[in-house]
């Protein structure tokens, strides 16, 4: 009688640990869909800031180009990357391209610049940083609309020595208090600039033709 009770209890125990497992597995899985979802809606609305829906009807997430080793330096990736292209009834509009700073106050910068195939800058924004409140982080569009300035400008608007701070008789403001900061990111603007102008004519080349039928589908803004 007893060794059916223990029996009984450990049939127990063990469909109790199964049933907890199974619990835990399946909570585990939907909380890693909830949070993949969540950083593709977070990368989207990113990519969405620099080229808007009214500018492409691809799937930016998807519509991807590696970018060649022998470039990551000048872009200061460690370890490679893809470039997002933004196309419009399959054209291609513009290359969104991830460009990394070791040369912040506090740190890397990350942003991602966007550059129209005419050369010209679609757009900017800075997506990870650890730069000081109120003084450094005015790079980020929400504490500052200086990202901004540079929306239209290309490698000869301003010529050479205009990629720089005012204070380096540049073109560009620096921040009361800081001039590291936007002085990094002015420089890795630049430096992207140049790779888009040193390996747009092959990155043109390696974009293949999408099907027609597809390419015209709108996304929807999360």
């Amino acid at each position: 009688m007893i060794l059916k009770s223990i029996s009984a209890n450990s049939l127990l125990l063990a469909v109790f640990a199964l049933v907890t497992a199974l619990i835990l597995a399946t909570t585990d899985r939907l909380t890693e869909e909830r949070i993949a979802e969540s950083e593709r809606m977070a990368a989207q609305r990113a990519l969405f800031e620099i080229v808007p829906l009214d500018r492409h009807n691809n799937d930016l997430l998807v519509d991807l180009q590696p970018i060649p080793e022998q470039y990551w330096s000048k872009l200061g990736l460690t370890d490679g990357g893809d470039i997002y292209i933004a196309r419009f009834n399959d054209q291609p509009i513009a290359a969104i391209i991830p460009s990394v700073t070791s040369k912040g106050y506090s740190g890397d910068i990350a942003m991602i610049v966007g550059v129209n195939f005419d050369g010209t800058i679609a757009g900017v924004r800075v997506v990870e940083h650890r730069e000081t409140p109120g003084l450094g982080d005015k790079v980020d569009l929400k504490k500052s609309d200086w990202i901004l300035s540079f929306n239209g400008k290309s490698l000869s608007n301003p010529q050479a020595t205009g990629w720089n701070v005012t204070k380096d008789k540049g073109d560009f403001d620096q921040f009361t208090g800081a001039t590291i900061t936007p002085r990094a990111v002015i420089h890795q603007i630049a430096q992207t600039l140049e790779y888009f102008a040193d390996d747009s004519e092959r990155l043109l080349l390696a974009i293949e033709p999408k099907d027609p039928q597809t390419s015209t589908h709108q996304q929807e803004i999360p």
